[in-house]
């Protein structure tokens, strides 16, 4: 298990800089490359941090540009999404333009969606991060920031086009969760309910239906499957799923059912605090957005916002120790990397104000900042099957270099609004 993550050895840094040459028990990072790391890691903690964030986020942004975009213009785009193909390029350029406002930016998302849009017409997808539905939002809110009220109305007429009703599934990834969370996106950058509450509500309704349906009788209220088994976590799970319900008015039945099946699955926890991929599963490994304590965690912080319970803030706590502890992944990505497990110390500050959590944000983030590209380098951190993407590559790790400048406003891209 330990070979999916490098020790924490950041938990006592003071006392690493002390001891580093004398412990031969280090982690291969700390044993081969420690000294000058951690008199770096010293440094940014000494120095303006937001201004390297923001270099080294340009600096990315330009690769995954140049990767995704710059050498493939001419292709033909197929099966185009934002979780790993070159939407999440566009994605990631209207987060530099919100932060930087380069027009330059802006102009370039627009004509990525273009193509991605002209090549999506047959892809039957309807979430945000996987689908149709979230290359046209993404198109609205960029054309919407360009002033471009033909290309709005192009995209929210496809957007409104996309049939939903009969679709089988409800997770983010590739079902009713994901659409709605297109809509919340939608109604976030527009701010006029763009997308109307009798639409969404139809939508939340019947995932409630689902839900119950295979919840009756069991001590779950709420439950999913995906391909015929029930997953728990934030991808294609009921953690995200309920994560997205809790955006909702829902009535006072359906938030009853809500807490309850998180405290469901809170009780599913193995006992070092992480928690299950699926049901009846006893291995305790993955710990990351897409399955086990980072998108749980995160979901929790939803939960503690939502309804206020200190069961659902302390359960997000611990769910963040085990992060702190296992989270430090040799991948750098947002899905199953670094880059994602960092969002959940950033979720945990943004609800209780404390300075460790932001402390452990930075440090992650420093991380990736003083060894990510070097150790993909040297192959000792994988850059992702789709190594410039926004979900697996180093898009996120350049989304995320863009929220530090400002963790305070930092939120989880497709997950968090």
């Amino acid at each position: 298990m330990r070979d999916r993550y490098f020790k924490n050895f950041m938990r006592d840094l003071e006392e690493e800089t002390s001891t580093v040459d004398g412990d031969n028990e280090r982690s291969e990072v700390i044993a081969k490359e420690s000294q000058d790391f951690i008199l770096n890691l010293l440094k940014f903690r000494a120095s303006p941090l937001r201004s390297k964030f923001r270099q080294s986020a340009l600096y990315q942004k330009y690769s995954v540009v140049r990767g995704t975009w710059r050498t493939q213009e001419r292709r033909i785009l197929v099966n185009c999404n934002l979780y790993d193909d070159t939407p999440g390029t566009a994605f990631l350029l209207l987060k530099s333009f919100l932060v930087t406002r380069k027009m330059d930016d802006l102009n370039t998302s627009a004509d990525i969606i273009k193509a991605c849009y002209s090549a999506s017409e047959y892809y039957r997808s309807i979430t945000f991060l996987r689908g149709t539905a979230g290359i046209c939002a993404l198109g609205a809110v960029v054309s919407m920031y360009q002033g471009n009220t033909q290309m709005i109305e192009r995209y929210m007429t496809r957007f409104k086009k996309i049939e939903v009703k009969d679709y089988r599934r409800d997770g983010i990834l590739h079902g009713r969760a994901g659409h709605l969370w297109a809509c919340l996106f939608l109604n976030k950058h527009f701010l006029d309910g763009v997308i109307p509450s009798s639409y969404t509500n139809r939508l939340v309704n019947k995932m409630i239906e689902n839900g119950r349906s295979l919840g009756a009788g069991t001590r779950c209220p709420l439950m999913y499957t995906y391909f015929g088994t029930k997953h728990y976590g934030a991808a294609d799970g009921l953690a995200g799923i309920l994560h997205v319900l809790m955006h909702f008015d829902l009535t006072p039945d359906v938030q009853e059912d809500v807490k309850k099946s998180l405290k469901y699955l809170i009780n599913t926890r193995f006992p070092s605090g992480n928690y299950p991929s699926k049901e009846d599963n006893q291995e305790d490994i993955l710990v990351q957005w897409c399955q086990g304590a980072s998108g749980m965690a995160l979901t929790l912080v939803k939960a503690a916002e939502v309804f206020g319970d200190k069961e659902f803030v302390d359960a997000a706590m611990e769910a963040g120790e085990v992060v702190w502890k296992r989270g430090l992944l040799k991948r750098v990505g947002l899905c199953h990397g670094i880059s994602g497990n960092t969002y959940v110390f950033l979720a945990l500050y943004r609800l209780t104000k404390n300075e460790e959590m932001l402390k452990r944000a930075k440090l992650f983030a420093c991380f990736l900042l003083g060894r990510g590209v070097k150790l993909m380098r040297k192959k000792k951190m994988h850059k992702g099957d789709h190594p410039f993407s926004l979900f697996e590559g180093v898009g996120g790790m350049a989304y995320l270099f863009f929220d530090m400048m400002n963790p305070d406003e930092a939120r989880f891209p497709g997950y968090e609004l």
